[in-house]
């Protein structure tokens, strides 16, 4: 994961805020598209708003 996360930041580098939230936006599309589980991609978006609430 710690891998990920710094090639994540190293992708967003250079890029200004409006690039780097299209850039996750389409990032998160590729991901679903791999996941591909409704299920699971549910309760993955449970997790993102309950971790976003703390």
């Amino acid at each position: 994961a710690d891998q990920f996360y710094e090639s994540l930041l190293d992708a967003h580098q250079g890029l200004s805020r409006e690039q780097s939230e299209s850039f996750n936006a389409r990032l998160v599309l590729v991901l679903a598209n791999q996941v591909g589980s409704t299920h699971v991609l549910l309760a993955c978006l449970k997790a993102a708003q309950e971790s976003g609430a703390a």
